[in-house]
C-alpha cells in the first residue's frame, strides 16, 4: 500500500493544499506507532508482560482493549498506569490490537489470518519522533484534560 495520493489539480486549488497528507485518525496512527515499536522490539504484549513493564516504570504508553471480558484485568492495568503516570489509550477491539502487535499469521498476500485477541499492550520506547506519535500523544493528552 502506498502512502502517496494521486490528485489531479484544478485551477482554483493551491498546489500546497493538494500535497498535504490526508487527515489522520487514531487507529491508523496507533497502528503505525505500534508497528515501528514492534520492529525495534519495544512492545510488551499480554497481561503478565505488561504488568512487569508497568511496575518497573519502563512503559511510555499503555494500550487497553475495551472488549476485555475480565473486569479485574482492566482495573489492574488502569490502576498501574495511573500509579506510574503512564498514558492509557483505549481501543475498541482486542482482535484489532492483536493484529497491530503482531499476534497473527500473514498469508501470501500479506493479509492477517488467525488473529489472536490481545487485551493489553505496552510500548517501552517509541523510537524516533513521527507525526503519528505526536497525534497519539496529543489525543491522549486531550482525553486526560477532559
Amino acid at each position: 500500500m502506498s502512502d502517496t495520493v494521486d490528485v489531479v489539480a484544478t485551477g482554483d486549488v493551491a498546489p500546497e493544499t493538494l500535497a498535504a497528507a490526508p487527515e489522520m485518525d487514531s487507529a491508523t496512527a496507533l497502528a503505525k506507532v505500534l508497528k515501528r515499536a514492534l520492529i525495534q522490539g519495544h512492545v510488551a504484549r499480554g497481561l503478565h508482560e505488561c504488568c512487569k513493564v508497568l511496575d518497573a516504570g519502563h512503559a511510555q504508553l499503555c494500550i487497553l482493549a475495551q472488549s476485555c471480558n475480565e473486569p479485574n484485568f482492566s482495573r489492574l492495568v488502569e490502576s498501574l498506569s495511573k500509579e506510574k503516570n503512564v498514558p492509557l489509550f483505549k481501543v475498541a477491539e482486542g482482535k484489532q490490537l492483536g493484529e497491530w502487535v503482531g499476534l497473527c499469521k500473514l498469508d501470501k498476500t500479506g493479509k492477517p489470518r488467525k488473529v489472536v485477541n490481545c487485551s493489553v499492550a505496552v510500548i517501552k520506547d517509541f523510537g524516533p519522533n513521527s507525526p503519528e506519535l505526536e497525534f497519539i500523544l496529543n489525543s491522549v493528552k486531550q482525553a486526560a484534560d477532559e
